[in-house]
């Protein structure tokens, strides 16, 4: 058996996968450890998995004000703030505690998501095989390779953490050149063929994560369609406009839809009668309940909703949600809508879209189809095994 250790951010989009790929090496008897902020990673990891403490609560905290200030950011700005006030000090701020990690577990494989540089450059000074957790599809797309100077610019600050950590012959850090898991299919992100033997599309890693809160089932209306209106873990203070849009638009439903708006406390003061407001939702358990989806394009959202073909209206606010949203269009499973801009009838009328016109479904469906294919997280843990 190998042990394997996941460097991951305090973000729980970027551990949701590793979770459920580390899931299934624990069941296939493999020793698995993550490396990161404890009181993230415990929440949404398997019962009694072993963590070790690179990031401590203090630095976690002067990390999500760093994440409060570059939501506030637009356009270069926020490419700026997010790599060199987030993403280059999180790796610097990570090595010694990556570094200490490999000490104490002995590694055969270290996974590291692609905001959690420290684990590429921690696994070369120690001579032990790195593999590629890419959470997103968007990085895998170059989306800035119409911008070469830009691109240029970020491989210099990688190519600067990596000599600043004693590497004189640096390599990109955000693709391994062993294994890189991207967590999507071709029927969603387009053409996939082009991309070299070691980058394996696996579909999103689902599995069940711990019910992190109390969720009111007796009020969901089994004679109702049902709708998930979330913004995610990181927009949601950043929506009180979209909110007040949905509520309009979701009572102008009627009796016939009934929503689950996952928002922050104060932001749907009186919710329409056919509206349930909570701050909290077990998402993976809810969405078999469920016939569509209204996110923000967050890529956890996205590929849970299709894993159980449930169609989409896609708001994309920020980062890689764009691209995300155009891959949703693309697909025929979900329509978009202006986040900003966007008008009660504008909502109202894309979730009747998707709602009523089976294509949509049937796109859905197809999606679905090709993430079941991939294999999803034991498709993973069969090409992580292949490694040591």
């Amino acid at each position: 058996m190998s042990r394997f250790l996941f460097t991951v951010p305090p973000l729980a989009g970027h551990i949701n996968p590793t979770a459920a790929v580390g899931a299934e090496l624990i069941r296939r008897g493999h020793q698995v450890a993550w490396a990161g902020h404890p009181g993230t990673l415990e929440p949404l990891l398997p019962a009694g998995a072993r963590v070790l403490p690179v990031i401590d609560d203090a630095l976690d905290h002067r990390l999500r004000e760093a994440r409060t200030e570059w939501l506030a950011l637009r356009g270069a700005a926020e490419l700026r703030f997010l790599w060199e006030e987030f993403i280059i000090p999180l790796g610097r701020a990570m090595l010694p505690g990556v570094d200490a990690a490999i000490d104490a577990f002995a590694p055969d494989v270290l996974v590291a998501d692609q905001q959690a540089v420290a684990g590429p450059v921690a696994a070369r000074r120690a001579g032990i095989t790195w593999a590629t957790s890419a959470s997103t599809p968007a990085e895998v797309l170059r989306p800035l390779a119409a911008m070469p100077k830009v691109e240029a610019w970020i491989s210099s600050l990688l190519d600067g953490f990596q000599a600043e950590a004693g590497l004189d012959d640096p390599v990109d850090l955000l693709f391994s050149d062993r294994l890189v898991l991207v967590f999507t299919t071709g029927a969603l992100a387009g053409d996939v063929s082009r991309f070299p033997g070691h980058w394996v599309f696996t579909g999103p890693a689902l599995a069940g994560r711990p019910d992190r809160g109390a969720f009111p089932w007796d009020r969901l209306d089994p004679r109702r369609r049902k709708v998930l209106v979330s913004l995610g873990t990181l927009n949601g203070p950043a929506g009180e406009r979209f909110y007040r849009v949905a509520a309009e638009a979701l009572d102008g439903l009627g009796a016939d839809v009934q929503a689950i708006v996952v928002a922050p406390p104060g932001m749907i003061d009186e919710p329409p009668p056919n509206v349930l407001v909570t701050g909290h939702v077990p998402q993976l358990a809810l969405l078999p309940h469920l016939d569509a989806v209204v996110t923000h394009g967050g890529h956890n959202t996205v590929s849970e909703a299709l894993a159980h073909a449930l169609p989409l209206v896609v708001c994309p606010i920020r980062d890689d949600q764009p691209i995300i949203a155009g891959q949703v269009v693309a697909s025929g499973a979900g329509t978009r809508v202006r986040f900003g801009r966007v008008r009660p009838a504008d909502l109202r009328a894309a979730l009747l879209a998707v709602l009523d016109s089976p294509s949509y479904r049937a796109a859905a469906r197809r999606v679905r189809e090709s993430f079941a294919a991939a294999g999803g997280s034991a498709a993973a843990a069969d090409h992580l095994e292949e490694l040591p």
